[in-house]
């Protein structure tokens, strides 16, 4: 399975060659598919399973955009880490377990921007969450693309 994934992806490598080095492309339609992903769980919860309504979860009561949030990372952080660790950086010579804990770190970390840019930009500057997602994602990415790169899944020399 993952050969074959790695041979659709790579199909089209040949229109990107004379910008992007094979391992960001591979990161970028990776996790452009797993955007994709996270754009519609997030748009379909928001909208039909939290059908935005506040969450009371009686400890705290989380905004619909924000329990969307919630709901949909699990999710696209398994896809993510897949697709990073077999697709992306299958050269990364470190244990399993060691690029889960760090991608997890990563994730968490990025989360929390997630999490402050959509308080920031739903409830302060009154855009609307699904746009608002689309922003934060683009922020994320740039941040997590670094940081997996350079930390989750570097090479040991």
């Amino acid at each position: 399975m993952q050969q074959l994934i790695i041979r659709i992806i790579d199909t089209f490598y040949f229109i990107f060659k004379r910008f992007l080095p094979l391992k960001t492309y591979r990161y970028a339609v990776c996790g452009g598919s797993n955007v994709v992903l996270d754009m519609c769980l997030y748009f379909l919860c928001y909208n039909f399973l939290i059908q935005k309504q506040n969450i009371d979860l009686f400890f705290v009561v989380l905004s619909p955009h924000i329990a969307s949030l919630f709901f949909v990372f699990p999710i696209t952080f398994i896809t993510g880490f897949a697709l990073n660790k077999y697709i992306t950086f299958q050269e990364s010579n470190l244990p399993g377990r060691i690029q889960l804990i760090r991608y997890l770190m990563v994730g968490l970390s990025g989360f929390l921007i997630s999490y402050l840019c959509m308080k920031l930009f739903v409830d302060v500057l009154k855009i609307y969450p699904t746009p608002s997602r689309f922003i934060t994602i683009v922020i994320a990415i740039i941040y997590s693309y670094i940081l997996q790169n350079k930390f989750s899944f570097k090479v040991r020399t």
